[in-house]
């Protein structure tokens, strides 16, 4: 089993995640954020884009896995066009992002953005982030697509 096991620590390293991430899907009630122990983490299905190639016109047994995506130092979470009472709403995650708060200060915010301009403002102290492959992958027939801007 090829499970995937990332961490970041700065700006570059999340921008491996949000490359891993991308076109990751979740409900809603699959985001907790815990104040206490400043902690917020998200269990997705996510695309394995590793293993799907560069041939956008090849049909291909393409893949996901259960993964977590966690992160620690979290002061505070701010949704936007996200409706959390609706637990059972699927999010595809498009990018993860990292906003410093200007010269050589950790804190800033990570911004997680979604399809249909649903976004998650992380308030946080520092990146600590994990990226976790949970279990073996399954087979889905469609690779996400994007349209050419």
């Amino acid at each position: 089993m090829d499970t995937l096991k990332l961490a970041a620590l700065d700006q570059d390293d999340l921008n491996v995640i949000s490359v891993y991430t991308q076109d990751a899907v979740m409900k809603v009630g699959d985001l907790s954020y815990q104040p206490k122990d400043k902690q917020f983490m998200v269990a997705m299905n996510r695309f394995v884009w590793e293993k799907a190639g560069d041939d956008t016109t090849k049909k291909s047994n393409f893949e996901r896995r259960r993964s977590a995506l966690h992160f620690d130092r979290v002061l505070g979470v701010k949704a936007h066009n996200i409706r959390q009472d609706a637990k059972d709403a699927v999010l595809e995650l498009l990018a993860v992002q990292f906003e410093g708060n200007g010269s050589d200060d950790p804190a800033g915010h990570i911004l997680l953005h979604f399809a249909g301009g649903g976004a998650i403002r992380l308030n946080v102290e520092c990146v600590e982030a994990q990226l976790c492959d949970l279990g073996a992958a399954w087979e889905t027939g469609s690779r996400p697509e994007h349209p050419e801007e």
